[in-house]
């Protein structure tokens, strides 16, 4: 068998009368549904990507920070001061300032904000904690984190304990 050269000659495109109709210029290009017995187009739409907005993430320590704050003010107990709207300090008859209400149901806004900053310091001494197991091969650093977290721990605790007991009426302000 031998190869037939090809030809370059390009086909002859139709020549377009210019008496012709829209409808008569695209009757052979249109796709129809149902062939050439009933003649309804069928239409092709294009397919669009969805168009999603990406947006860069926030570093991590953006992220607990923002966190943090969210604990805090959950913490402070915000349903309960806009709620009950509380005084921000009280006094007693001699004109001294309390900081500490003497009643278990009843807090001031002050002693909330103290009540929350104490449970967040306590909650970074047990972060703290935490990192401490990170430092294998470095004990140094590892006791000093650790000793550090203790004692943030404690002195939390303390002073938590200090604010019950002025609430309960076991310890005079």
């Amino acid at each position: 068998m031998q190869k037939q050269p090809i030809s370059k000659e390009k086909p002859k495109k139709e020549e377009v009368v210019g008496s012709e109709t829209v409808l008569e210029k695209i009757r052979g290009k249109t796709p129809w549904i149902l062939g050439k017995t009933l003649r309804k187009p069928k239409i092709n739409f294009p397919k669009f990507k969805s168009l999603k907005i990406s947006l860069p993430m926030p570093s991590r320590s953006l992220s607990m920070i923002a966190i943090l704050i969210i604990l805090f003010v959950l913490q402070t107990g915000v349903a309960y001061l806009l709620v009950r709207q509380p005084p921000a300090l009280g006094a007693t008859q001699s004109g001294e300032a309390l900081f500490i209400f003497t009643d278990i149901h009843e807090a001031f806004i002050i002693e909330s904000m103290v009540a929350s900053i104490l449970i967040i310091m306590c909650s970074t001494g047990f972060v703290l904690l935490y990192q401490a197991s990170k430092y294998v091969y470095n004990r140094k650093m590892a006791a000093y984190i650790l000793i550090i977290g203790i004692l943030i721990i404690f002195v939390t605790f303390i002073g938590l304990q200090y604010m019950l007991a002025v609430k309960s009426g076991t310890i005079s302000q």
